[in-house]
């Protein structure tokens, strides 16, 4: 629960994050008259600013905070205020090693978020958010919490605005080409479950020849964008699992929608289901770092434990002659946090062979993003399906 004081009466209401941050340990009400300045110093000492006042200044506070957040990061463009910090923040990361930039990137990101985390909205026990010229936010909510229970809660401006976003992506959807034609070839993905949005790891599953079409493993389905492609290329059937019910029901919604659901049987499981298949297909996070959030999990995997898990256990769910298909970015190798040595040690270690490997380049917009600090090596990224096998 959170607490606040309001014309001297203390109010409560349930704390909703969805990174699993904690409440901020002191609660101030704050409306239109509060300084943009004066809200930034508050967010920077942990100060959580609970919006009595109209919706609308509360974006524009929201707004405020970014561009002095961003500023204070060397981030800011013409419009920010030149400061000192940045200017070393700047300096210091030129300096630094590929692995020692990404954990100063993620530092600041860290730093960023907990400043515009700072402006809090109540929410009514049905989602209502009762402040002048609120939006009706209730059906986004509702999709992201689940139904309203009738009890006030709290949350974060900034997650409630990822969280109409995601609920925009849902009904809008994601046109993925190796799906066909539309209007059969969009991917809805949920609140919480990681868009598609980087073709290049399914053209691969969809352009590299199959050794059966009679079953697969679908390892991490996610939104289903891969089994959906498996049976959309005459994969008889399908097995595909995953450990969030978040992405098993919207994998199943995707399934349905794409008329591919008969194929396609979804398991809630750690990796592998029981028995095994000729074709074994796996898309891991991409990078050993802490998430800090659930929808990171999809990107971040701390010591590796998805990528090993599956290399470890791959020859065990193997039908002799079988393939399993790692579709794995080698960001990590270029950021030093993963060499190429260790994930061939990892492999021969399993009792797997390498039959072949198939590559292309990314296209998203960070890889030709001369400003982001990870540029270097976004642009040197290459995205690869291995084709495994028991040795």
């Amino acid at each position: 629960m959170i607490e606040w004081s309001r014309q001297g009466q203390i109010q409560q209401a349930q704390w909703r994050s969805e990174s699993g941050a904690p409440a901020p340990r002191r609660v101030v009400t704050a409306d239109d008259t509060l300084a943009a300045d004066t809200a930034y110093r508050m967010a920077c000492e942990g100060t959580g600013l609970l919006w009595q006042g109209d919706f609308q200044n509360a974006r524009m506070l929201l707004q405020a905070l970014m561009r002095r957040a961003d500023a204070k990061s060397g981030k800011g463009g013409k419009s920010a205020k030149p400061r000192k910090s940045a200017a070393k923040a700047a300096e210091k990361a030129a300096a630094a090693t590929p692995a020692e930039a990404f954990h100063l990137h993620r530092q600041a990101q860290a730093q960023r978020a907990r400043v515009l985390a700072s402006v809090l909205i109540p929410l009514e026990g049905d989602y209502t958010i009762d402040l002048r010229r609120a939006p009706d936010w209730r059906q986004a909510c509702t999709e992201a919490w689940g139904p309203a229970t009738g009890e006030r809660s709290v949350a974060t401006l900034r997650e409630l605005l990822g969280l109409v976003g995601a609920h925009e992506w849902r009904k809008k959807g994601v046109e993925v080409p190796a799906l066909g034609a539309p209007p059969l070839n969009r991917i809805h993905p949920h609140y919480g479950v990681f868009s598609p949005v980087r073709g290049e790891y399914v053209g691969l599953v969809a352009d590299t020849a199959l050794p059966t079409k009679t079953l697969a493993f679908d390892i991490g389905v996610g939104t289903g964008v891969l089994s959906a492609v498996l049976a959309r290329r005459g994969v008889q059937r399908v097995v595909a699992t995953d450990q969030d019910p978040r992405a098993l029901a919207c994998a199943r919604e995707n399934l349905q929608q794409l008329g591919v659901m008969p194929r396609v049987e979804l398991l809630q499981a750690d990796l592998f289901p029981p028995g095994r298949a000729p074709l074994v297909v796996c898309n891991p996070p991409w990078l050993p770092a802490r998430a800090s959030s659930p929808i990171e999990h999809a990107v971040y995997d701390e010591g590796s434990r998805m990528l090993k898990g599956f290399l470890a256990g791959l020859a065990d769910h193997l039908e002799p002659g079988g393939e399993g298909w790692l579709i794995l970015s080698d960001l990590a190798e270029h950021l030093g946090l993963r060499p190429r040595a260790q994930l061939l040690e990892w492999i021969a270690g399993a009792g797997l062979v390498v039959r072949g490997r198939h590559d292309v380049k990314p296209h998203h917009g960070k890889a030709a993003d001369a400003g982001d600090a990870l540029h270097a090596a976004r642009a040197a990224e290459v995205t690869s399906l291995w084709r495994l096998a028991a040795a």
